[in-house]
């Protein structure tokens, strides 16, 4: 089965909320850069403000997707995408400002990595697809992006703090890949 049901259309493909989750991918190696070689706190800050530009656009998307009746198959697939891209690079570049955030990237790649191959085999296999996320899924992706951006811009907080909500968030991913595997599981298992 083909991960889209339909050939997409240049109408589909360049849709405003499209163009945004584009838009969001491309600024990812933008930040990232700019963050990795920051030697001045404005130059971490303008990283930061491109993250939350990123931030905005994400939430913008889905707004004008739906007011406008603009949501499509590409969109569905590409705003999680965009999504996990995003919050990856963010939690890449603090490893490299906090020893601890390093047990995260293996955390979110092991959970990610699950749940794109788990999609990819029911897709492939079964002809079915998770059919947007669970609650959890985007409490987790929210509380991650919260934190992450906290992290970004502000620079100067406490390490016990730091690792306190890197703590915080291993928990809650951890949780999150926990709730999702029975998920799969029936859906696996469903003829």
């Amino acid at each position: 089965m083909a991960f889209f049901e339909k050939p997409l259309t240049g109408k589909e493909i360049f849709s405003i909320p499209n163009i945004m989750g584009y838009f969001r991918i491309l600024l990812i190696p933008v930040y990232v850069l700019l963050y990795y070689h920051a030697e001045s706190v404005r130059e971490y800050y303008i990283a930061a403000v491109l993250v939350g530009i990123s931030g905005i656009t994400d939430m913008l998307d889905g707004k004008v997707a739906r007011h406008f009746n603009m949501i499509t198959e590409l969109g569905k697939a590409l705003d999680p995408v965009a999504d996990k891209l995003t919050l990856g690079a963010m939690i890449l570049c603090l490893a490299f400002r906090y020893e601890n955030m390093r047990w995260l990237v293996g955390l979110f790649v092991l959970k990610e990595g699950f749940m794109g191959i788990m999609g990819l085999l029911l897709s492939h296999y079964r002809g079915r697809k998770l059919d947007g996320a669970k609650w959890y899924g985007k409490v987790c992706t929210a509380f991650s992006y919260v934190v992450m951006f906290v992290l970004f811009f502000f620079l100067r907080l406490p390490l016990s703090l730091v690792n306190g909500l890197i703590v915080c968030c291993g928990v809650l991913m951890a949780v999150t890949w926990v709730l999702y595997v029975p998920v799969f599981v029936k859906m696996w298992k469903e003829k």
